[in-house]
């Protein structure tokens, strides 16, 4: 026998045995690192079943301990404890939660989630969420569940792209999709409308909105909102508790950008509430040649901005935008913007607001910052523009495009002054327009407001009937509502 060979394979035998002890040694070594962290399979778990009966669904997920040594888990938990609609069960061990959970180095753990929701009970929310939790070492780790929570139409994001929100296209090219009013519609992300696809959204449907999610119809797609005065399209956030009814911020916007050639985005009879920005329509790929058309549109409770614009052209009658955070109406990089019988009221509580209910500029900045003029034409008639604000009224305008605004027959919360004839014609100034009950975004007249009887009936003729149905007649009041005697009865 060769006694070398032999020598030289029980040293590597015993170097191997060695290495095998060493290693399973070093995974039985408890590691107590703070800045040691678990990792996950999933930063977030989606139950995205929509439930016809009492419904329940179970996913996995995985726990990994990224290091070489052994580590305990405190406790895994659900953050609502034991009034979660979730529950997860660990080696075997089903609850809310767990604790001191050894994970050798290397290993993984199955988790499994379970959510049981009764989706008729539309005392739920929309959208039903918790964290389960994970303290290791001093550090707490998060992943999110979602799932479900009544009966709708449920749009999930499912693409993601730098430079946009995650989305879901809901009409594609050349597609033409309809909302009715059969389920509400609940957006998580944004839903998209392609080019050349069109969204048409039918009387009496509601839709909602998850926290930092919109709705965005694409260079050259359509949207068209056909509501009517007895069954408006509300949109709104997901959160139905009493206390979200109100509350501004809940989720992100409508976003429009040009649409296809020979159509118009057409919003009409509507509600759009509680969001960031209400709606923002801008010129994108390329500067639009149709217009944007609002007729008994009511947009309130924005915590950014009511309407924003780019290089737009928009028709706007019977508009009420209340309340926002920034302004009601900010029309930039001009445009053209025609609007009669509007309401612009900004009784903004939640914060000191330094912005004018109404902002028109005539120019874009180049990438140095330096001014680029465009065309802006900017006609108000019959309305009102009023806030807390000493000047609610403001401009910001550059020499070198063809640029004009005129208000016909209008009451101004302004330090202007509106003697100048092709600015301001019949134009009452500083005075109260005693709507009717702002803390219940109630803007009605009441009965000693000067803006009663104060209107043109040329401009009244092309839309004879208020936000609410009610005919104008010969004397027309100023805003998107006409006085009616009892009112405060109905």
């Amino acid at each position: 026998m060769n006694f070398t060979f032999l020598k030289r394979f029980l040293i590597l035998s015993a170097f191997s045995m060695l290495l095998v002890w060493t290693s399973s040694c070093k995974k039985d070594i408890l590691n107590d690192d703070p800045s040691l962290k678990l990792t996950f399979s999933n930063d977030s778990v989606i139950f995205d079943t929509v439930f016809t009966s009492l419904g329940s669904a179970t996913h996995r997920l995985m726990v990994y301990n990224p290091s070489t040594s052994k580590i305990i888990i405190n406790s895994i938990a659900l953050a609502d404890g034991s009034s979660s609609d979730f529950s997860i069960n660990v080696d075997g061990e089903p609850g809310v939660s767990v604790k001191d959970i050894e994970l050798t180095g290397g290993d993984s753990l199955f988790i499994f989630l379970r959510v049981t929701i009764d989706p008729n009970n539309e005392n739920n929310p929309f959208v039903v969420e918790d964290d389960l939790q994970f303290f290791t070492n001093g550090n707490n780790q998060k992943v999110k569940l979602v799932a479900w929570g009544q009966n709708a139409h449920y749009i999930l994001a499912d693409t993601y792209n730098t430079g946009f929100p995650p989305y879901k296209v809901v009409a594609d090219s050349l597609q033409t999709v309809y909302w009715t009013d059969e389920k509400p519609y609940v957006i998580y992300g944004y839903a998209v409308v392609d080019s050349y696809g069109k969204l048409i959204i039918d009387p009496g449907t509601r839709v909602y909105f998850h926290d930092k999610s919109g709705l965005l119809a694409y260079s050259d797609a359509v949207l068209k909102v056909e509501g009517t005065l007895d069954n408006p399209v509300y949109f709104r956030g997901d959160r139905l508790e009493a206390e979200y009814s109100d509350l501004p911020g809940q989720w992100d916007r409508i976003w429009l950008m040009e649409s296809q050639p020979g159509e118009d985005h057409e919003i009409r009879n509507a509600i759009i509430e509680n969001g960031f920005i209400g709606i923002q329509a801008e010129s994108f790929l390329h500067v639009t040649t149709n217009k944007l058309i609002l007729e008994n549109v009511t947009i309130r409770n924005m915590n950014g901005m009511g309407i924003f614009s780019r290089i737009y052209n928009i028709l706007g009658g019977n508009t009420v935008v209340a309340n926002c955070g920034g302004y009601c109406m900010a029309f930039t990089g001009g445009g053209n913007y025609n609007f009669i019988q509007t309401t612009l009221a900004n009784y903004w509580q939640y914060g000191i607001r330094k912005t004018p209910a109404l902002f028109l500029n005539n120019f874009l900045l180049d990438s140095v910052e330096n001014p680029i003029p465009i065309s802006m034409h900017f006609d108000m008639g019959n309305s009102i523009v009023y806030g807390y604000n000493d000047d609610e009224f403001e401009t910001e305008m550059v020499e070198g495009a063809d640029s004009s605004y005129f208000f016909d027959h209008a009451l101004l919360k302004t330090t202007r002054n509106v003697g100048n004839a092709t600015l301001f014609k019949s134009v009452i100034i500083n005075e109260d327009p005693l709507f009717f009950n702002t803390e219940a975004n109630d803007y009605r007249l009441d009965t000693l407001s000067p803006a009663i009887d104060k209107g043109s009936e040329t401009i009244s003729s092309q839309i004879p009937n208020d936000i609410l149905g009610n005919p104008r007649g010969i004397l027309p009041d100023l805003g998107a509502y006409e006085f009616e005697p009892g009112q405060g009865e109905k």
